[in-house]
């Protein structure tokens, strides 16, 4: 008896399918579900990569012009008689965030547009 049950557990039809004959539950992913998924992973593979790719020009503009480069850009000259290395650390690593802002709001657009997860669509 309970290796009948077991069985119809199993095998996703109802412990007495005299009831319901004809219905039987497909576990298996349909063609358009499996390419709907790989289309949301490629999706987000992409993401992830956009944001990786921000954050590590985010830590080349603070991090290496503030701290890193900072001999070799006062080298280079100065803005508004501050050594550029300092002012690049103050705020020159603001001003590449603000664009880093913009860089990300852009491909993130294009990556939306190209994957049909356009907002400004109706």
């Amino acid at each position: 008896m309970w290796r009948t049950h077991i069985v119809n557990i199993c095998e996703f039809e109802p412990a007495n399918s005299a009831h319901f004959p004809n219905q039987r539950i497909e576990m298996s992913p349909s063609s358009k579900d499996s390419t709907a998924e790989q289309h949301s992973k490629r999706y987000w593979k992409q993401s992830i990569q956009i944001v990786l790719m921000l954050l590590g020009l985010w830590a080349t503009i603070s991090l290496g012009c503030g701290i890193l480069f900072r001999d070799w850009l006062d080298s280079l000259g100065s803005i508004g008689g501050a050594p550029l290395g300092f002012w690049m650390a103050q705020q020159g690593s603001i001003i590449g965030f603000l664009v880093l802002l913009f860089l990300y709001m852009v491909l993130m657009n294009r990556l939306d547009r190209s994957h049909g997860y356009d907002s400004e669509q109706s």
